[in-house]
């Protein structure tokens, strides 16, 4: 059964760093691409970075590239979220998601698919 439990959410200042964990267990998690997706009230579900198991390349929507940094730990069966810089529109519910096809970027945007798995988020909060 795929598992991801993510952590490390909170309130933060403008300005502020936080760093986001992916837990994850039950898949070949060395072989799987992962992403990282958040989701502000009122909006649809957006896809911030994914890192792919393929060629190791990393993807990063516009809004946060330069500030956001996607790792993976595979000794711990882990990828992160450093999220430094951090702006009050960053304010979200972030998730965290094994792509079972791969990272699909369509027009400069990560794709949520169908038969994606996910963890239950945490919420980043920054203040202004």
């Amino acid at each position: 059964e795929v598992q991801l439990v993510e952590s490390g959410g909170g309130l933060v200042q403008a300005g502020g760093s936080l760093r986001l964990s992916c837990a994850a267990s039950g898949f070949r998690f060395g072989d799987t691409d992962i992403g990282w997706f958040r989701q502000a009230p009122g909006k649809e579900r957006e896809g911030v970075s994914c890192i792919s198991r393929r060629d190791g390349s990393t993807y990063y929507a516009d809004s946060v590239k330069g500030r956001f940094t996607i790792s993976s730990d595979n000794a711990k069966n882990t990828v992160y979220l450093q999220m430094n810089n951090l702006k009050p529109e960053d304010t979200a519910v972030y998730y965290c998601a094994v792509h079972t096809r791969g990272c699909a970027v369509r027009d400069r945007k990560l794709l949520l698919q169908a038969d994606d798995y996910w963890g239950q988020g945490t919420q980043v909060t920054v203040s202004s």
